[in-house]
């Protein structure tokens, strides 16, 4: 299933994503699973909910060093399904594109096979025919049990990937709606 998160710049999209994730200090009780988010140490809480930045984080020269060694050939594999070629994971990292390296945050958050995966804006560097691929590859997920939550400004994206919708303005959730 899929949950689409829109609302303004500066309404709590991404602070949502954050609290859900257990990135930042926050209230309320969130469960996946029958799980409680407070009775798994942070590192397993987030490997089962992952959530990929609006502008993704770096912390090493190459792509291929951003991801497990046991990773690296399933992530080469699903390159050309978010429009990157297999040899990406030989660039350096200065040479990506904002577009690029919102597709490998995402491929990395997908080879690490999280329960559920929080979106922040994911499409928003992309070209029709990326946004498109990447699309393609969350509604196969989905598909095959992924639970999906994204941030967005685009109410035609959030039809065509979810189900539901949350509207959120001035930090707080304003509406539920389907889609």
């Amino acid at each position: 299933a899929a949950l689409a998160v829109v609302g303004p710049s500066g309404a709590g999209k991404s602070l949502l994503l954050r609290a859900l994730a257990d990135l930042d200090p926050n209230g309320g009780t969130v469960t996946l699973e029958g799980s409680a988010r407070e009775s798994l140490p942070a590192p397993a809480w987030r490997a089962r909910v992952t959530y990929v930045a609006a502008a993704p984080g770096w912390w090493a020269e190459t792509v291929g060093d951003h991801f497990r060694p046991d990773d690296r050939d399933i992530a080469a594999a699903l390159f050309p399904r978010v429009k990157l070629p297999s040899e990406a994971m030989d660039w350096g990292i200065d040479r990506l594109s904002t577009g690029e390296g919102l597709r490998v945050a995402l491929t990395r958050a997908l080879v690490q096979t999280p329960r559920v995966l929080l979106l922040d804006e994911p499409t928003a560097a992309l070209d029709a025919e990326a946004t498109a691929a990447v699309e393609g590859l969350l509604h196969e997920r989905i598909g095959d049990g992924l639970g999906l939550i994204f941030a967005t400004h685009d109410r035609r994206q959030a039809k065509r990937l979810a189900q539901r919708c949350l509207a959120v303005a001035k930090g707080g959730v304003v509406r539920e709606e389907a889609l």
